[in-house]
């Protein structure tokens, strides 16, 4: 089954980047246990346009939809055997980005 893990920042409470290379070790092992699929970090919300084309014609607006001190930092998608085995994949992608993770399912993946 696969999994995203939603690397959660804060702008009251900045990532710890205290241990260089965590994230890139944590990415190499999800990789040699064969259960990388893609993932990645993101730029700061500043950077986000908003697209709506729900009235015909799109509309842009610059910055983040939601005003908030959360925000998406990065991401994984994993695979794993199951919600336990994707929880224990969740607590080690925290200590590696010293951010919190929303762990949640693919609903309906094909």
């Amino acid at each position: 089954m696969h999994y995203l893990l939603t690397v959660i920042g804060d702008t009251d409470n900045p990532a710890d980047d205290s241990a260089p290379g965590a994230i890139d070790a944590f990415n190499d092992r999800l990789k040699a246990e064969g259960r990388w699929v893609f993932g990645g970090g993101l730029t700061d919300p500043r950077d986000a346009t908003v697209t709506d084309s729900r009235g015909g014609q799109p509309v842009l607006t610059d910055g983040p939809f939601v005003e908030s001190k959360e925000f998406l930092a990065g991401f994984w998608v994993v695979t794993a055997d199951d919600l336990d085995a994707a929880l224990a994949l969740s607590a080690d992608a925290s200590r590696a980005c010293h951010r919190k993770i929303e762990l949640r399912p693919f609903g309906g993946v094909a």
